[in-house]
């Protein structure tokens, strides 16, 4: 897949969003959301294989991907906000040298988005289960995000790509477009809750699996720890999320099946 057909789709998925969100009541806020593109500090954009190119900044303000804030809700726009502010910073991360300081840079911005999240549920959300989901991921992925700016701290990237650079840059990019386009969908739901925890299930998913990728390509046995680590406290999430979307999705149906024969 070529990279304009790449960003084509992520832009899509936006579109989407703002599709399933024009039922709801209009924000009075026009403002375009502004996105500064990110640029890797030590790889020449040239450098990047055409999967990484293709996610070099998230502009959403280009061609027929246009974001009109009043067609979102408040909620909707926070996400969206927070989810181009997330990318931006992946993509500097993924667009490094070495696999260590990759990971590292780019699960820094995945944390970051993971918090802004988690702090929208405590703002729109009214379930307990998933307001208390919300508070822990904000807990632990803080602790998560002090290591790793302090390991970023005394590790900076290669000066040149590695024997397995574009291999790794080439993996953490398929898993971007899973990401991307799975949480575009999950935010995109008019129940608060619910948007929290699909978008959160594929932020999860999406954690999970640069994990996978760090520890294939790298070497730092804190970065490769803190991998395994991630892996371990997250999977347990996405089953708790996995079984509640499970759960209200039933839930919601019953009651609306119980409407029905009642009139």
């Amino acid at each position: 897949m070529t990279a304009s057909h790449r960003f084509a789709l992520f832009a899509t998925g936006i579109s989407a969003a703002l599709l399933l969100s024009a039922c709801e009541p209009a924000a009075d806020n026009s403002e375009v959301i502004p996105v500064q593109e990110a640029t890797p500090t030590t790889t020449e954009q040239s450098e990047i294989p055409g999967d990484m190119d293709a996610h070099a900044g998230l502009d959403m303000t280009e061609g027929d991907a246009i974001v009109d804030e009043t067609q979102m809700t408040d909620m909707l726009k926070d996400y969206t906000k927070s989810m181009t502010s997330m990318h931006n910073e992946m993509m500097v991360g993924m667009g490094y040298n070495d696999p260590d300081t990759a990971f590292a840079k780019s699960m820094l911005g995945h944390h970051r988005g993971a918090i802004d999240m988690a702090k929208i549920e405590l703002k729109y959300g009214n379930n307990d289960e998933m307001l208390k989901l919300a508070e822990d991921i904000i807990n632990l992925q803080q602790l998560e995000i002090d290591i790793m700016n302090k390991w970023l701290a005394s590790h900076p990237d290669a000066p040149k790509p590695k024997p397995n650079t574009e291999a790794m840059q080439q993996a953490y990019a398929r898993s971007m477009d899973v990401l991307s386009g799975d949480m575009v969908l999950g935010i995109a739901d008019p129940d608060p809750d619910m948007a929290f925890a699909r978008g959160m299930l594929a932020h999860h998913i999406g954690a999970v699996d640069m994990a996978k990728v760090q520890l294939k390509y790298g070497t730092d046995e804190e970065m490769r720890q803190l991998a395994q680590d991630i892996i371990d406290s997250q999977q347990p999430e996405i089953e708790v999320m996995q079984d509640w979307i499970t759960r209200t999705s039933f839930d919601a149906k019953e009651s609306n099946n119980l409407t029905g024969s009642a009139q």
